[in-house]
């Protein structure tokens, strides 16, 4: 295998407001306000090779040398700069965040604090923000600390203890001091700007800190348990609790395919994966900010249609469009804001607001635990769980010109009703347990008799067809099948045999919309770690599960897609459904605490 390129090794800095992602040279290169689905201030990600604004850069004059890490079990990023006389600078990157007058203070702001370490370092400044999808320049005006940037719909201020003239004219000048640097709301700084910044790094550490500290975590792996955690908990958007998909949008699945997606919204599908895997870690918070998110999904359905997505705020409508401002990540256009698939029919969407909300029924560590009215709200989507279990949608891939009638949607709508029926149980509403569990094992039969092909001894991904699809692992965590269980042990082997393409797993292998898939999903690889774990191959799960461990960026992360090639990581980045996968195999395949006591 060749080495792979890492157009991706980007570093995410965050507060669950807003975030940026900052790239191997220390620059900003992606960054929405005033949240994840906004507009761009920082865009070279998707600006093309040759962008001349969209970035923040603190540049070492004649560096030669770059390092990187993060503050520990924190996202505030640590830049070493270093040039070939000994010069050196540390630049210290985060969006502040702490517990301040009995709330979270997350401000739209990010903070830099740059540090000469070594000899007389020369640096140069350069901030260069985007707006309007960077269709325009940005107008400035300055006063003697700070400087403003006259965004549309909002302003930004810069205040800063470095030289504001030398910002503007970007020349270069002795760092000899420590120099600090807040991009926030257009408002005066009050206090001193260095003390002030400086103290929001100690309280944004040990804010970070204290969080991980209470999660429950594997004793192998900790380290990339963590940094997935962390970087799942910078996707909840905390003022309404949504999780997006991913920071980014529009970085395509491979080179040239246009498989261009805006995944900077809250996918149903995947914010259950990720509370999920949080709450194996016990990270309550996220999951109680969810379900907060998910109740006021389902009221304002009133029992009707649940869209695939929605916006961070809730918004239903998320229409697409093209930002011809930009070329595209490495000129690999076009670049989409918006997401058609909120129009989609996607039945497994009923199941997975039922799975995340079953929790909060038994759960007594809860601040608000459900009861009988939260129940009486699911059974509503229960309602449509059943009503739909057979019918035709697109499916949890989303393709956007065929629908048919796919197993894992039929097994979420299971998986609803049956959930139901634990849910009833807690509350000791028997009649509807036993009416609940009766639906779940009529959608069962109708999967099996259905999905169930007698000629080829596997189970097909859709009920009109003999298809090969990932999602068919996923019957086992669901627990629709037992690991024992012969149907399952056939698909399995099916599924590797038709999608494994060395050490990754395609998601299918026929001809959607955009042609043939060339790169592997990874969080499919992750769905074989486990099924390779629970059926007794034990030492092909860890080999595997070592290999995707090596294929993370420096920052320890995934994106969507990598080609099973090259082993370059393509999609949408830092990918929640790529960091559930590594979270869930560490925890199954880790020794347990006690064999190190």
């Amino acid at each position: 295998m060749t080495e792979p390129k890492t157009n991706l090794d980007l570093w995410p800095i965050g507060n669950c407001q807003v975030s940026a992602l900052i790239d191997d040279r220390g620059r900003f290169v992606w960054g929405c306000v005033p949240r994840v689905d906004g507009d761009p201030l920082f865009s070279t990600l998707i600006g093309g090779d040759a962008a001349e604004r969209g970035f923040w850069a603190i540049d070492l004059e004649g560096v030669v040398k770059t390092s990187q890490e993060y503050i520990r079990n924190t996202p505030v990023l640590v830049t070493r700069h270093e040039d070939a006389d000994g010069n050196a600078i540390e630049v210290v990157d985060f969006c502040p965040r702490f517990e301040q007058v009995g709330r979270t203070y997350r401000p739209v702001a990010y903070a830099r604090v740059v540090r000469p370490v070594a000899g007389v370092p020369r640096i140069r400044i350069c901030l260069r923000p985007t707006h309007d999808w960077s269709t325009e320049a940005v107008e400035t005006t300055s006063g003697s600390h700070h400087v403003r940037y006259l965004l549309n719909p909002l302003t930004m201020r810069l205040s800063t203890t470095a030289p504001v003239g030398r910002i503007g004219a970007e020349t270069v000048f002795r760092c000899e001091r420590p120099l600090h640097f807040f991009l926030g709301p257009d408002e005066s700084f009050s206090g001193d700007i260095g003390a002030t910044v400086d103290q929001m790094l100690d309280r944004t550490i040990a804010e970070w800190q204290g969080w991980v500290r209470g999660l429950a975590t594997p004793v192998e792996w900790q380290d990339a348990v963590i940094r997935s955690a962390i970087t799942l908990k910078l996707c909840q958007h905390e003022e309404t609790g949504a999780i997006v998909a991913a920071l980014t949008t529009s970085v395509p699945e491979h080179a040239g395919s246009e498989r261009n997606w805006d995944y900077r919204y809250c996918w149903v599908r995947d914010a259950y994966y990720t509370v999920q895997a949080l709450n194996r870690l016990g990270a309550l918070d996220v999951l109680e900010a969810y379900l907060e998110y998910l109740r006021n999904i389902v009221g304002e359905a009133e029992g009707g249609h649940i869209q695939p997505l929605y916006g961070v705020l809730g918004e239903a409508k998320l229409e697409e469009r093209f930002a011809p401002g930009l070329p595209g990540y490495r000129g690999m256009g076009p670049v989409r804001v918006g997401n058609q698939a909120y129009e989609q029919i996607q039945h497994d969407a009923y199941g997975q607001i039922v799975l995340c909300n079953v929790q909060a029924f038994v759960d007594r560590r809860l601040f608000r635990m459900a009861g009988v009215a939260d129940f009486r709200a699911l059974e509503k989507v229960g309602e449509r769980a059943w009503k739909f279990h057979d019918q035709p949608d697109a499916g949890l891939w989303e393709l956007r010109t065929r629908q048919s009638i796919h197993t894992y949607s039929a097994a979420m709508c299971w998986a609803a009703c049956d959930r139901l029926a634990n849910a009833a149980a807690a509350l000791d509403l028997h009649d509807r347990c036993v009416f609940w569990q009766d639906r779940a094992d009529t959608i069962r039969t109708t999967i099996m008799d259905s999905a169930w092909r007698e000629d080829t001894q596997r189970l097909s991904a859709t009920f009109s067809g003999d298809d090969l699809d990932a999602s068919l692992i996923q019957l086992l965590d669901l627990r629709f099948l037992r690991p024992d269980d012969p149907r399952f042990l056939s698909t399995l082997k099916a599924v590797e045999a038709g999608l494994r393409r060395g050490s990754h797993m395609l998601r299918y292998d026929s001809e959607d919309d955009f042609g043939l898939p060339e790169t592997a999903f990874n969080v499919c690889t992750f769905w074989l770690i486990e099924a390779l774990h629970f059926t007794g191959r034990e030492a092909d799960a860890r080999a595997l599960f070592d290999e995707m461990l090596a294929r993370r960026t420096g920052a320890g992360l995934l994106s969507e897609d990598i080609d099973p090639v090259s082993g370059e990581l393509w999609g949408n980045y830092p990918q929640t459904y790529s960091l559930v996968g590594l979270i869930n195999c560490a925890v199954l395949l880790s020794k347990p605490w006690s064999a190190v006591r």
